[in-house]
């Protein structure tokens, strides 16, 4: 009796669990964080490059006059709002990425995990300039260099904020909740999916 008991403990603590690391969850976990990192790694390398190349220098034609790198230092939100509230929006950038991260905990499916891995690639991108830049912490300038005619510049870790929000409209749209679930456009009830769509 007391060696049936022995085995049967052993096989409760080698059992996998249903959440295993090897489970459809996990691999969505890691899309989100390898999605996430790269593109914050990419919104780092440009930013280092283009300071590094174009301080002091005049703007560089890429595409004619459809594509220009034009180095600016943003003291605001997007399209430069909100010029004097630099630490508030430090605050809410901090946030942000706290949020992303405890939603990224729900995600099943591919569409969720990328968007919210673009998102916090996005945010934390423009969120370590204002730590680290001058002109000091939760005060620092975003580095944007990327200019097209009649829009203001921008930068890698803007882009990956626009691509996230369109992915999540597009995800609403197809009625996908973050989980996975699909609701039913007929019956407004929620059905199950598969974590890969």
């Amino acid at each position: 009796m007391q060696a049936a008991r022995g085995t049967s403990l052993s096989d409760a603590t080698t059992t996998p669990h249903p959440s295993s690391s090897t489970g459809p969850g996990a691999r969505l976990t890691g899309l989100f964080a390898f999605v996430a990192l790269a593109a914050y790694a990419l919104d780092l390398g440009s930013k280092l490059l283009a300071v590094d190349k174009l301080t002091g220098h005049p703007d560089v034609p890429v595409v004619g006059n459809l594509l220009v790198l034009h180095l600016t230092r943003n003291p605001g939100a997007a399209f430069s709002t909100g010029t004097s509230y630099t630490v508030a929006l430090t605050c809410v950038a901090i946030v942000a990425v706290l949020v992303v991260l405890a939603l990224s905990r729900k995600v099943g499916s591919v569409g969720w995990a990328i968007a919210l891995g673009l998102l916090l690639a996005g945010v934390s991108g423009n969120l370590t300039d204002r730590i680290f830049r001058s002109p000091g912490p939760l005060r620092g300038h975003v580095i944007d260099f990327l200019m097209l005619p009649h829009w203001p510049v921008f930068n890698v870790a803007d882009m990956c904020i626009n691509v996230a929000a369109g992915l999540i409209l597009l995800q609403a749209f197809r009625g996908i909740r973050i989980n996975g679930t699909r609701t039913s456009p007929e019956s407004g009830h929620e059905s199950s999916q598969e974590p890969g769509e």
